[in-house]
């Protein structure tokens, strides 16, 4: 069974996104993001499947949350390196998950 240090253990860290585009190579729909996570840790990459409520062009400039020390996966020949989360109504439709307030980049969720 799971225990609260399991969930400690999870880093989730608030980032902005730099830059956002259409993955065609990726075999779901796809967008590849530049996400800046701060000083800390720096600019990271992901490839989320996000095309379902967003366009590349209206993730630009967005806080979002994600997962940062879970290691990398590639993706089509991507390093994605973080895990951006969101809700999931369906296993193909993504609402992404944001902080009220903007925040430093590289803030920690716990």
């Amino acid at each position: 069974m799971p225990t609260p240090q399991d969930f400690f253990d999870i880093d989730i860290r608030v980032g902005t996104v730099l830059s956002a585009e259409p993955f065609a190579r990726a075999v779901k729909p796809s967008i590849r993001l530049a996400i800046d996570f701060g000083p800390e840790l720096g600019i990271k990459h992901s490839s989320a499947q996000l095309t379902v409520h967003y366009t590349p062009e209206s993730l630009v400039g967005r806080q979002v949350l994600a997962v940062t020390n879970i290691g990398t996966r590639n993706i089509a020949g991507f390093t994605s390196e973080v895990l951006v989360l969101g809700a999931m109504p369906a296993a193909t439709e993504v609402v992404l998950l944001k902080v009220d307030h903007p925040v430093a980049n590289g803030v920690r969720i716990g």
